[in-house]
């Protein structure tokens, strides 16, 4: 999966939040998105996934316009915000599972564990989601 953002800006009235920023990330790195609180960290994956509309600019993942309408990209993103909706009695694959299930991910069980390989979840994929740091 490919990010592209192009002189991207969200205003909440007369306060900048996101200032004509652009950047890439190519299929298969691995990103940290840093920065100081107001910095507009959590706006700008609002609308890279497509919660939020910019204001002026475009955001493209792989290769198509991600906007609040396009449910096509919004199946290709995961993103846990910073105040997460996570169903603390559920079990990390249970849990995995549901979501897959909501974007209708095909071939679900074995990108689940693809996903918790990768991202080192291994040594707690029996473990319910509210025993999690």
């Amino acid at each position: 999966m490919s990010i592209s953002v192009t002189n991207l800006s969200k205003n909440y009235g007369l306060q900048k939040a996101v200032n004509n920023i652009s950047f890439q990330i190519k299929k298969g790195e691995i990103v940290g998105f840093l920065g100081p609180n107001g910095a507009g960290k959590s706006t700008t994956m609002k609308m890279i996934t497509g919660y939020l509309e910019a204001d002026a600019g475009e955001i493209k993942v792989c290769d198509l316009p991600a906007n609040e309408t396009n449910t096509h990209t919004k199946k290709k993103i995961g993103y846990l915000p910073e105040a997460n909706p996570l169903y603390m009695d559920m079990y990390v694959r249970e849990y995995l599972a549901f979501i897959a299930g909501i974007h209708e991910i095909d071939h679900a069980k074995k990108k689940i564990e693809d996903v918790i390989v990768t991202v080192g979840l291994s040594p707690e994929a029996h473990k319910k989601i509210g025993q999690l740091s």
